[in-house]
């Protein structure tokens, strides 16, 4: 057969490999030929199949169906099949054609490409055991390589790679000559200084005649001398000497500084030098706090000359009118009644504000807010703050920082706590004592006296410690004798574990318990056809305390604020049952403050927005104060009116005067977006109030225009 394309060429294939015709294949009595005999004859077997392609395609599966019993291929067959090939090529019947022709497929020789010796070898095979063995080794050399002095990190049978610069940018170097002229004492002493060791007066007296003038007998003098002259000719030497006085210079000027820094009298003269700097500063504000005249400096022209100035013009101006007045009235014949009247309404005029003097604030503050306050009951300059937060996400580390009038940017005393400060105190017998009671439960004792910041006494090895925060504490002085001659000091707290303790002031601290703050069911009215309920089971037994305030006239009574919104009177001498039981607030209670004045009254404010009045024999609110949907975190009645105290809110700061209205405060001071006030404090010996916020600030403001209510209308009021 032949093949042509579209162009008429001929495209037959022809076999790659011809058999040689007088090729003669020996006989083999194997089963099958070997790879060299099937070498000779597969390739003429080949050309055969490509001659004999007619028959092999006129055959079909039946004809390979029928011979399916051949025999086995012998060398003797396949001779006979190749000859009988080179006949069919001779001469080709029909009768051959259609003849069924047995073809035999053999696996030829295997040519390989690539040979990969496999990693893994069976565990039936002769090399396994010594396999194993050598793995075994391997893993035990790479246990012990780990630290290992005889092995190390090295790549081998590689070619070290080329050396690189590497360059690096710098300031250029500037060489500069220097010299300087010496003696020959000189060069002499700078040799000797590090040779000479100053045992005796003798030897430095010897060492001191060496800068004089005069000659020297001695022969190693002398020799010593001639040496440093020659060396001195030579520029190195120079170089040497001077760095050697430059460095002996240099310690003995680091010595001297240290000394001086840390002398005593020096740090005496630093701390009166800041205290005059202070003093300087804040002048005219303390003056105003101090409600003292303010002085003038003729030599100051910054703001604080303009300040001053503007005090003096407006007092100018305040005596001017008051002296107007007096001649308007001698020439009318005004009735001075009439006038006082006239000069009330003016001063209505002029409404009360707040303003501000300055700050207790500094770097280590800043972030901490502030949960308390409280005055010295000895130095009224002496201000001791508690820094922590109310909130348990907000939890960090507390400080407890002692403030002085005499230096408003820096704490006298700093007491590091591992917890926040909720509350403190000062001792009235111990002044020098102030009790930090902390969010973890603990009460400590620091002396304000000492410059260590390490508690003097602390809760942490009483079993009866507290297992809440501790919210309010108090020194407190109590009778004890009939007479009431004389008085003891307790300190009692009040925590969240519904527990008002009284603590032992010893060797260690212990505390004893003064009431459990029961839970109590809320009256509520029923309905004519309202069911009974079944009453709710309580998961504590016992209420969170929150604040408590002792009778001032009367020390075995006191007021104590609950979670519950629930406001009890209580006995020290009764600790299992209330006396009353005040119920008006919807909310945690915050704070209770008695009246200093007006005994039988007392404050209160809460969580739900409202600040009550109560008297202490009524169980119903007298007056509820709510200026702003805000919570009132703090109270505090004016030591010099009966009428007037402070609530810090949220938002604002307010002043209420009950004699003014009683609708409305009379002051209203908003803080910044970012920060919430705290707590209020007012001073004791001046008309200024103290108000912490959430950033660590405690702002000193002045109370202007605020008029204090006369003795009849105190009188009225009780």
């Amino acid at each position: 057969l032949q093949v042509f394309d579209d162009e008429g060429k001929d495209v037959t294939p022809h076999p790659l490999f011809h058999s040689d015709p007088n090729a003669v294949v020996p006989r083999q009595g194997k089963l099958l030929a070997s790879s060299v005999h099937f070498g000779a004859t597969g390739s003429g077997f080949l050309s055969s199949f490509f001659t004999d392609r007619t028959s092999v395609e006129n055959a079909s599966l039946g004809s390979f169906s029928r011979y399916k019993r051949s025999r086995l291929l012998t060398s003797d067959n396949f001779t006979d099949v190749q000859g009988r090939q080179e006949e069919k090529e001779e001469e080709l019947t029909k009768e051959d054609l259609d003849r069924s022709v047995d073809i035999y497929l053999t696996e030829t020789e295997t040519i390989w490409m690539l040979d990969m010796p496999s990693v893994a070898v069976s565990v039936e095979s002769e090399d396994a055991g010594r396999i194993q063995e050598r793995n075994r080794i391997y893993a035990d050399i790479c246990k012990n390589r780990p630290g290992n002095d005889r092995f190390v990190e090295k790549m081998m049978q590689t070619i070290n790679g080329a050396a690189k610069n590497k360059e690096v940018q710098c300031d250029q170097i500037i060489m500069e000559d220097k010299g300087t002229t010496v003696t020959s004492w000189d060069l002499y002493n700078s040799c000797n200084v590090l040779k000479i060791k100053p045992t005796s007066k003798a030897e430095g007296s010897g060492a001191t005649a060496g800068r004089s003038s005069k000659p020297h007998t001695t022969k190693e003098h002398d020799q010593t001398m001639s040496g440093s002259s020659d060396r001195g000719s030579t520029s190195s030497s120079t170089t040497i000497s001077e760095s050697s006085l430059l460095a002996r210079n240099h310690e003995e000027e680091e010595y001297h500084s240290e000394v001086i820094l840390t002398s005593e009298k020096f740090q005496q003269d630093l701390f009166f030098m800041e205290r005059i700097l202070m003093e300087n500063i804040f002048q005219p504000k303390l003056a105003a706090y101090r409600q003292f005249p303010v002085l003038i400096d003729p030599d100051v022209t910054s703001d604080t000359s303009g300040t001053v100035a503007a005090m003096k013009e407006a007092k100018e101006k305040e005596h001017g009118k008051e002296k107007k007045d007096k001649e308007e009235q001698k020439e009318a014949f005004i009735d001075p009644s009439i006038l006082s009247d006239v000069n009330k309404i003016l001063e209505e005029i002029v409404p009360p504000r707040l303003e501000r003097l300055w700050s207790y604030t500094c770097d280590l503050t800043d972030g901490h807010g502030v949960s308390s306050m409280a005055w010295s009951k000895v130095n009224p300059d002496l201000l001791a703050v508690g820094y922590g937060a109310f909130d348990f996400k907000e939890q960090k580390k507390g400080l407890a920082c002692c403030w002085s009038l005499k230096n408003p940017r820096w704490p006298e005393r700093i007491f590091r706590c591992e917890h926040g400060v909720t509350a403190l105190d000062f001792s009235v017998a111990s002044p020098s004592l102030l009790a930090v009671g902390m969010y973890n439960g603990s009460v400590a004792i620091y002396n304000v006296r000492s410059c260590n910041d390490a508690a003097l006494l602390d809760s942490s090895e009483s079993s009866n410690k507290h297992t809440g925060p501790v919210w309010q504490l108090r020194w407190v002085e109590q009778d004890r004798s009939a007479t009431g001659d004389s008085k003891t000091e307790r300190l009692i707290c009040i925590s969240a574990d519904g527990r008002i303790t009284e603590w032992l002031v010893q060797k260690r601290l212990d505390c004893t318990d003064l009431m459990k703050i029961k839970r109590t069911e809320s009256k509520k009215k029923k309905l004519p056809d309202e069911k009974e309920r079944k009453s709710e089971a309580l998961i504590s037994q016992q209420a969170a305390g929150m604040c408590f305030d002792f009778h001032p006239k009367d020390t075995n009574f006191y007021l104590a604020g609950t979670e519950e919104g629930h406001i009890h009177k209580c006995s020290c001498s009764s600790r299992e049952q209330f006396l009353k039981t005040y119920r008006g607030h919807k909310a945690p209670v915050y704070k209770v403050a008695w009246n200093p004045f007006s005994t039988d009254m007392f404050l209160s404010c809460s969580a739900d927005w409202s600040i009550i009045l109560w008297h202490q024999d009524s169980q119903t609110p007298l007056l509820t104060f709510s200026s702003t949907t805000a919570v009132v975190h703090d109270i505090m009645w004016s030591p010099k009116s009966a009428f007037i105290f402070a609530a810090a809110k949220e938002s604002r700061v307010e002043i209420w005067d009950l004699s003014v209205s009683i609708l409305d405060p009379v002051i209203s001071y908003f803080a910044s977006p970012r920060e919430k006030f705290t707590s209020v404090l007012f001073a004791t010996n001046t008309d200024c109030l103290l108000v912490g916020d959430s950033k660590g600030e405690v702002g000193v403001f002045e109370l202007q225009n605020l008029a204090a209510p006369n003795s009849n209308k105190v009188q009225l009021t009780r």
